[in-house]
């Protein structure tokens, strides 16, 4: 284990905050509730066999279905925000979020370090495929019953490509009768939402449940003349409880959505600060570039013929899924988990980016960013089998599986940009460069990949008095099989049928890493214990090997990220007061290639921190608060112009804040979160503002089985912004959180 480095010294707001959830505990102390993180809660997530948070020595967040309501999320980006250690940028709605785990860098879009999953198996074999994200095929609805987060430890080695973190949907599977449906509006704005659920037993050992949503809504703070929202989703699961504790079950789900894609709107920047122009609110999102005569934005498709786009149309996803799991007790110890789902994955993903404002000639450069999702289809299986028995007088548990995965990654890019007025930017005439000539040609590209991933893996588990001791491998195997194609030379003007004709590279390599993880956790007694971890995993690159590929990958061992952790970490209970903390540390070590500059990087990064997690009850009085500390560096970099500079969006400290109070029947609350300045940049040249944003909710109970509820995101209408780009003297493109919204709901319980 290499020697952990000197812990980083808070800055004075940090440290007021460190010591102010301290205080909570000492100050707060009462015996009407205890324990309100759940540390006895069992977790499932990267473990071989589940185990509380108390005896667990990973750093583990659970949020049930009430947190959730409480943490004024409206999407799967939205949940990740209450959950300390997880930046989940939001700002671009329900799809193509960027997610990062304390101390990794976000230096590609989308979740490169982190599985997403939903009970257990995961969306997608990646985090990061560009247009193309896993959060794009989830939607969070009555059927959820939790969301279970592992940060770094057992997640390098019980999952592929996350060394970061798992993040785990599980859904309700009909253990109780009942279920519910409800029916939100929006307040200002045009929504109308329905989502259900129902379980229920049928007989003595069989039981069912089934849920989902159907919605329409306008843009939301953009409030535009067009149904921006417009989809639904159905997905259920039947189980069959067997005579030995085990069960097998079926699943399946259908999404069929369209959602808008936020994307960065032009923005003043002047002096490495960034302020919005007077004629764009970043605010209300890129949705109000797009004008209702803007519905033609003629691409061309994988196979050469021309496709008619209206960019209103924004992400659209098709995902369909079925799946089986089981558990099987042999008895002497033995158990046998299958889990399996085969899904077939398409859709559309086109947004406008509003580029390289001139404030001198009034002018600006949407580029339209339309990716067919040809085909993510994929297929995942995992079988383990653990073994239970008595050992030196404690009990030892000894797990071994296999991990199969199959993952399709084929995508057509065909980018067009336009020139509009910045007085009124959502007027658009002819393309002034299309595909061909877009970025020099980058961006007219087609490909198709396979990516088949085998992982065998092995768990061992030792406890025994105040100790539990794990150890877990795995080795991650992956073969890549398919073709590129770059479209024609930028000289190439035209679009005709048949006109890809560009350069055609062939993919075929393999690649094998070996990850570790080895922790251990001390009970001080039943209300305090200590943990540490180290572990060393691997995240393998798909698609964004292929960006500038020119001669194929073809028998080569293309580049892979490496993630190195280790933390140590004290879990405390007293009462109604719960404190999850930890110090950690990580070393990154990534490549990288930027389609629009053709750019290619090799950064290595360091970084150390401290994650803390809280919980208070009192009365009528909840909060619960969460705060990341972080000192970020990057140590190596091509040129080395970069090194020893913040990684770009890397803030000192991410914050949580949830109060809440019941006055009877009713209960109000706010969930906070916030960040304090970042760069926009590795170079450190344009400052991202801290910001704190405010989500309202409130909750009132009409009778046992009625609740009428209203939130309101973004109360304060903060400008928060979350990247930026400097893109000529005085302008650049921007993307914020959106404006403040209002719905309220009304919920019926059976």
């Amino acid at each position: 284990m290499q020697r952990f480095k000197k812990a980083i010294v808070p800055n004075k707001v940090a440290m007021a905050a460190a010591l102010a959830v301290f205080q909570i505990g000492a100050a707060w102390a009462q015996t009407e509730a205890a324990n309100p993180l759940n540390l006895d809660e069992v977790v499932i997530t990267a473990s071989p066999t589940g185990r509380t948070k108390m005896k667990s020595s990973d750093s583990v967040t659970s949020l049930g279905e009430e947190a959730i309501v409480r943490s004024g999320a409206t999407n799967t980006a939205e949940i990740l925000r209450a959950i300390p250690g997880i930046r989940s940028e939001s700002s671009g709605g329900e799809g193509n979020a960027n997610v990062v785990v304390r101390g990794i860098p976000l230096s590609a879009g989308g979740a490169r370090y982190v599985q997403f999953q939903e009970d257990g198996l995961p969306v997608l074999l990646f985090g990061d495929i560009a247009f193309g994200t896993p959060d794009q095929f989830m939607r969070a609805d009555y059927m959820t019953d939790r969301v279970e987060v592992v940060r770094g430890g057992s997640a390098s080695t019980l999952a592929s490509n996350a060394p970061g973190a798992v993040v785990n949907f599980l859904s309700k599977s009909g253990k109780e009768n009942g279920g519910s449906v409800g029916y939100t509006m929006g307040l200002g704005n045009r929504l109308n939402r329905v989502d259900y659920s129902m379980g229920q037993a049928i007989g003595t050992d069989t039981r069912f449940n089934i849920g989902g949503f159907v919605r329409q809504a306008d843009g939301g703070p953009a409030s535009t003349n067009y149904n921006a929202y417009d989809g639904s989703q159905i997905r259920g699961n039947l189980t069959k409880d067997l005579d030995n504790g085990g069960y097998v079950r079926l699943n399946f789900k259908q999404l069929n959505d369209k959602t808008p894609t936020l994307l960065p709107v032009p923005v003043s920047i002047r002096g490495g600060s960034i302020s919005a122009l007077s004629t764009i609110d970043p605010r209300l999102t890129s949705t109000a570039l797009i004008g209702a005569g803007f519905n033609r934005d003629v691409v061309v498709d994988r196979n050469g013929g021309t496709v008619a786009s209206n960019p209103q149309e924004g992400l659209q996803v098709n995902s369909n899924s079925i799946g089986l799991e089981g558990k099987l007790n042999l008895g002497n110890g033995w158990s046998i988990e299958e889990k399996f789902r085969k899904s077939t994955t398409s859709g559309r993903f086109i947004g406008v980016v509003g580029q390289n404002p001139d404030t001198v000639a009034g002018t600006y450069s949407p580029l339209v960013l339309n990716t067919s999702i040809d085909n993510l289809d994929n297929m995942f299986n995992d079988i383990k089998a653990s073994k239970t028995y008595d050992m030196a007088g404690g009990k030892a548990n000894v797990t071994g599986g296999f991990f199969y995965g199959s993952q399709n990654v084929a995508l057509t890019w065909w980018w067009n940009t336009y020139t509009n007025s910045l007085a009124n930017p959502s007027q658009y005439g002819a393309p002034t460069t299309i595909g061909w000539n877009t970025f020099g040609g980058c961006c007219d590209r087609t490909f198709d990949v396979r990516y088949n991933t085998t992982a065998p893996y092995a768990a061992f588990n030792f406890d025994k008095g105040p100790w539990n001791i794990d150890a877990s491998v795995r080795n991650n195997n992956m073969t890549a099989t398919g073709s590129t194609l770059l479209g024609a030379p930028a000289t190439a003007t035209t679009i005709a049928a048949g006109s890809w004709t560009g350069q055609k590279d062939t993919v075929n390599y393999s690649i094998n890493k070996n990850s570790y993880s080895l922790g251990a956790n001390y009970a001080v007694n039943k209300d305090m214990s200590a943990y540490g971890r180290i572990s060393d995993g691997y995240n393998f690159s798909a698609d964004r090997l292929l960006y500038g590929a020119v001669g194929g990958l073809n028998n080569k061992s293309p580049a892979f990220n490496e993630v190195k952790q280790q933390e140590v970490g004290v879990k405390y209970r007293s009462n109604n007061f719960s404190l999850f903390g930890t110090y950690f540390q990580a070393q990154t070590d990534e490549t990288n290639f930027d389609a629009l500059t053709q750019v290619s990087s090799a950064n290595s990064y360091d970084a150390n921190g401290f994650e803390l997690e809280a919980g208070y009850r009192s009365g009528n009085f909840r909060l619960a608060a969460g705060a990341t500390f972080t000192n970020a560096k990057i140590t190596k970099a091509v040129g080395g112009a970069n090194v020893g500079k913040k990684p770009m969006r890397q803030a000192d400290m991410v914050f949580q804040l949830t109060p809440s109070y019941r006055f009877g029947d009713a209960e109000v609350g706010l969930a906070i979160i916030g960040t304090t300045e970042s760069f926009a940049d590795d170079a450190n040249t344009l400052k991202l503002p801290g910001y704190t944003v405010a989500n309202l909710f409130a909750n009132y109970r009409i009778d046992k089985r009625t609740t009428l509820s209203m939130g309101v995101n973004n109360l304060f209408d903060t400008l928060a912004f979350t990247e930026a780009e400097a893109q000529n003297a005085t302008g650049g493109q921007a993307r914020a959180l959106p404006g403040r919204t209002a719905r309220v709901s009304l919920r019926y319980d059976f």
